[in-house]
This record gives structure tokens, C-alpha cells and sequence, in this order.
């Protein structure tokens, strides 16, 4: 598969490979960085290559109005991720809110060209993954009930969308592109691991994608920045955490949507990101501070020992009394 795209107004591709279209599980790994700090663009991009996979996640802004163009040669399927903010936006000055607003989407690409519009004065950051079709069906099986339609579609070679349009990025994807982008790993290891997430991510993607896209609608806009808001609120008062209501009394946002978008968007309802919190605290305080079984359950927010060790063995598996031995 040939796969090429570039800047308006760089002579240089951007990138411009030509990769095996069967999957070749020994194929080597190789790595390419460019970085480009000069007005009107500024790009940070990372490539990885092997085996009919084609792997960029890349950071860029444009003091102009810009056209990136895109060749496809062969059967490719895409996955795609962008997360953007304009440049003057900030969410209580974290540095992660250019994941403020954010999408994706599986796409198959049979050979064609494309050229696609970019904003000035917006933080993009991209992460894209290129599989040959081969390398795809060798990932998720082509029987698999999981894409049926989506499959129906590579077989007549026309292009073709998993689902008719993007959906948020959810945390448990951010998680695992974060853990590709900082992977430490080299050579063949570095391609077992960055295989495994890619399949991890795809599992994300199909889950969500699947659905009927109902609670995708839940989300739109400036709600993001408030479930952001609320994940930061309760990170701080999870010992003594606020209800539902005051919760979303606090940020904004009516209890319908942070119950619903809190778990679209992150992953997890907001009862369980408590419990998580409470429990990853806990097993901290046995392990490494030594403290007391009483003393932890009073410190995460238990008024009752007992109501700790049940919910701190539905957690981990078992009881606390055990992990401290």
C-alpha cells in the first residue's frame, strides 16, 4: 500500500511510504521524527512504520488557512483520531485542554486522493493509524459480527465509514494512545506492544462506534470542559464527595447529562470513578504507608471498617486484611 500526504506550500512530503499490503508479523519496526518551528506552521510529527501499518501522531498549528493533501494507493483502513482547541482557549490552565473537543472514526480507503482544509489559530493534534486491509482482517476477523456492515462495504471496495459520523473520544482511548505515543520500548518489542494497543484502541473504537450513537448527542460543545470540570472536582473531594446534584449544580450541567456524558465521555459512571479513586488510594496507604486497615477506611471515606473490606474485596479481589500480609 502506498500512503503520502503533504503541506500547502512544503515541497517535501510530509510522509511517503510504500508498505506491504499482507500483514508480516516479523517485518521491521522504523521510526522517523520531523519538526517544523517556522511561521505560518508549526509541527511536531512522529511515524512509525512496519508491516502493512503506517502509525503518525503529530501536533501542529497554522498561522493560516492550509490544505493538506493525501494520496491512498491500494485497500487501507484508517483510524483517526483529532483532538483541536483554538489557541486562546484554556481549561483552568491545564495543559490538556487541547483534548477539550475531540473525535474519530474507522474508515476504509480504497485508492483515491483527497485534500482537507485546515484552520488558522487552532492546536491540532492528530493520531492516525493505516492498516492494510490484510493487516485489519488479521486484527478482527472477518466474520466477526463486530463489523458486518462495515465489512460488507470493503468487499464491494467502496469507501466507507464505520459510523456515519464521529464520535468523542472517550478516556479509556486516550489512555491507550497516550501509552503508544510514550511507549519506551524498542524494536521488536516496540512492535508487539504498539500492536496490542492498536487492537485495544479498535476494541474502544468498534464498542462505541457499534451503538446507536444516542448518547454521542449528549455531548456537545462547552460540556466537555464541565465533565472535565467535575472529574477535577471529585478528585479532590472523593473522601467526602459532592452528590450528583450538587455535582452538577457545581459545574453547570443538568444531572441527565453529567450521568450520561460522564460515562460516555470518560469511560465510567461517576459512582465507579469515586470507588476507583477511593480504592487506588487505599491500597496505597497498605502498601506503601503501612497504615492501619481502621485508619485507611477512615482516611478514603469509610465511616464503617466493615463497608470497607467488602468494597475494597469487590474491587481488588480480596479482602484488605490479605494484601497487607
Amino acid at each position: 500500500m502506498l500512503i503520502k500526504s503533504r503541506i500547502e506550500g512544503l515541497k517535501d512530503w510530509l510522509f511517503e511510504e510504500n508498505l506491504p499490503d499482507a500483514y508480516v508479523p516479523n517485518y521491521h519496526l522504523a521510526e522517523r521524527k520531523i519538526s517544523i518551528n517556522d511561521t505560518p506552521i508549526f509541527l511536531e510529527n512522529n511515524q512509525l512504520t512496519s508491516g502493512g501499518l503506517f502509525l503518525m501522531h503529530s501536533s501542529m498549528r497554522f498561522e493560516k488557512p492550509t490544505t493538506i493533501y493525501t494520496e491512498v494507493g491500494g485497500e487501507t483502513v484508517s483510524s483517526q483520531f483529532i483532538f483541536y482547541k483554538k489557541s486562546t482557549e484554556q481549561l483552568k490552565g491545564k495543559s490538556n485542554a487541547l483534548y477539550g473537543r475531540s473525535r474519530h472514526n474507522i474508515h476504509y480507503i480504497p485508492t483515491n486522493s483527497s485534500e482537507h482544509e485546515v484552520k488558522e489559530g487552532i492546536d491540532y493534534m492528530y493520531f492516525l493509524i493505516v492498516l492494510s486491509k490484510d493487516y485489519y482482517f488479521n486484527l478482527i476477523d472477518r466474520h466477526s459480527i463486530l463489523h458486518e456492515d462495515f465489512v460488507r462495504e470493503i468487499e464491494h471496495g467502496n469507501y466507507t465509514s464505520f459510523a456515519s459520523e464521529d464520535f468523542f473520544v472517550t478516556l479509556e482511548m486516550r489512555r491507550v494512545i497516550d501509552d503508544m505515543i510514550n511507549c519506551r520500548q524498542q524494536g521488536e518489542l516496540k512492535r508487539m506492544h504498539t500492536e496490542a494497543r492498536i487492537l485495544e484502541l479498535l476494541m474502544y473504537q468498534l464498542e462505541q462506534l457499534g451503538g446507536n450513537g444516542q448518547e454521542q448527542e449528549l455531548i456537545k460543545g462547552n460540556d466537555i470542559f464541565k465533565l472535565e470540570e467535575a472529574r477535577e472536582l471529585l478528585k479532590n473531594r472523593y473522601v467526602s464527595p459532592p452528590t450528583q446534584k450538587d455535582l452538577s449544580r457545581a459545574v453547570g450541567l443538568n444531572e441527565f447529562k453529567l450521568r450520561r456524558g460522564f460515562k460516555e465521555y470518560f469511560g465510567i459512571t461517576v459512582y465507579d470513578y469515586i470507588t476507583r479513586l477511593r480504592m487506588e488510594k487505599a491500597r496505597h496507604l497498605l502498601l506503601k504507608e503501612h497504615m492501619p486497615i481502621s485508619e485507611v477506611s477512615n482516611s478514603v471515606g469509610f465511616s464503617h471498617q466493615n463497608n470497607f473490606s467488602i468494597a475494597f474485596k469487590k474491587y481488588f479481589g480480596l479482602p484488605p486484611s490479605e494484601l497487607k500480609s
